[in-house]
């Protein structure tokens, strides 16, 4: 089994803050001492930093849970309760996240060291001490912490490189890798060999240096899923220069140009911006006999069939065997990047707007549905919050509770919808009767 993995499905909790306590300062020489609940701890946050020493998201393959610690409580003598520790998960360089239940884009980690919080703690309940007014200086009144963040997060990884080496099959990308650069990918005569991205750095002579991917090898239908599919199409989408790899001896009995166009074909239906990138063709096996003449029938075809506005590919033939021609196109390729900028991956419609955590302002405080027992039932974001915050063990508590809904015009919008004396409402699995 291959040990690279590039997606992820996962699940973040951020911390609850800590609850508000409810306290009084009660000393011999200290007359109406009042309140002194203090409040409540943040809880700790979710953070993804990337890490440049992880190649693959394996970590994430056993481990899909990620939980930060809640606050403390508050205390008394109107001690704050401590704020929890953030939650740090390394990720690799490349590494792209998204909301799972929207599909929307929260942020994409290219740089080493750079930080993200995926999920927010929550705030800390206020103590009793917060609730004294003039007209009632001893409330027996506190909040329940915050609850955390909570979220499900696809995790792709797209492998930085300013050099994709793209081809079918067998035309030699992982031997020229091999010879340009350290990497030691694995090299077979027969299909599929590359069954992960294989990296490695190149430098010219002239002491320009850049990244080059191998990516598994295409075959017509990659796009619907054929072969290794789309499986790896991902990580092409970083680089900036396509290299693309064409075996013009013609040894596994196909045609170089039609292989040329087949590529694209794919690379275009995959995702169209992909065609944005300048492409290099390399004419590779040509200490074959039959290259020569190949690549002046190839060449022939392209002029013939590229549109006259368009600028022609350069062509660059070499033999990774002999190792022909390896310098000038290593030179042409950094020359390329130099004039190349980077491509936007994503346009704003795919970016969550704002990584904004709490109720949106916009949507209705409350909702109102009925039950199969006929029970009315109240939903909402803020009123839920209200709700999750809300101490019931004190009855002070349950009193400016129910002020609360009545304020956001909870009652009067049952009432217009029928709800009578008696009638049971029902936030989540709490039960009350409706009072008119």
């Amino acid at each position: 089994m291959s040990m690279f993995l590039d997606t992820a499905k996962i699940k973040v909790k951020a911390g609850n803050g800590g609850d508000g306590m409810v306290a009084f300062r009660r000393e011999k020489y200290v007359p109406n001492g009042g309140p002194w609940g203090g409040d409540g701890g943040r809880g700790g946050n979710v953070i993804f930093v990337v890490d440049e020493g992880l190649r693959t998201l394996m970590d994430f393959r056993y481990n899909r849970h990620f939980k930060a610690q809640s606050g403390e409580k508050g205390m008394t003598k109107g001690m704050h309760g401590r704020g929890a520790e953030d939650l740090i998960v390394h990720v690799p360089q490349g590494t792209t996240v998204r909301d799972a239940e929207t599909g929307k884009i929260l942020t994409d980690l290219i740089e080493n060291g750079q930080k993200f919080i995926v999920a927010h703690g929550g705030r800390g309940g206020r103590g009793n001490i917060r609730f004294a007014t003039p007209k009632n200086p001893a409330p027996e009144i506190s909040e329940n912490g915050e609850p955390g963040q909570e979220r499900e997060l696809q995790l792709e990884l797209k492998i930085l490189a300013d050099v994709g080496l793209v081809g079918f099959p067998s035309v030699g990308k992982s031997t020229l890798l091999s010879v340009i650069t350290s990497a030691k990918p694995k090299i077979g005569a027969y299909h599929f060999t590359t069954i992960v991205p294989n990296l490695g750095m190149v430098r010219t002579q002239s002491g320009e240096s850049f990244a080059v991917a191998d990516l598994p090898g295409l075959i017509e239908g990659a796009s619907q899923g054929v072969g290794l599919g789309t499986q790896f199409l991902r990580h092409i989408e970083r680089t900036r220069v396509i290299l693309h790899v064409i075996d013009m001896s013609a040894s596994e009995g196909r045609d170089p140009y039609e292989d040329y166009l087949a590529i694209n074909k794919e690379l275009e239906s995959y995702n169209l911006r992909l065609m944005e990138r300048p492409q290099i063709i390399v004419a590779n096996k040509m200490d074959m006999s039959e290259s020569t003449e190949n690549l002046k029938v190839f060449k022939e075809k392209l002029v013939a069939n590229y549109d006259e506005f368009d600028e022609l590919p350069q062509i660059f033939p070499i033999s990774s065997l002999t190792k022909q021609g390896l310098s000038t196109l290593l030179d042409a390729t950094a020359e390329l990047l130099d004039k190349t900028p980077e491509f936007l991956l994503y346009d704003e419609s795919e970016m969550e707007e704002e990584a904004y955590y709490g109720f949106d302002e916009d949507a209705p405080a409350f909702e109102i549905s009925r039950d199969d027992d006929a029970a009315w039932v109240l939903s909402g974001d803020k009123l839920e919050k209200l709700f999750t915050m809300t101490n019931f063990d004190r009855e002070e508590a349950v009193m400016k509770f129910a002020r609360q809904l009545r304020g956001m015009g909870v009652d009067e919008a049952l009432r217009a919808r029928g709800a009578k004396d008696g009638d049971l409402v029902r936030i989540g699995k709490f039960e009350f009767e409706f009072v008119d």
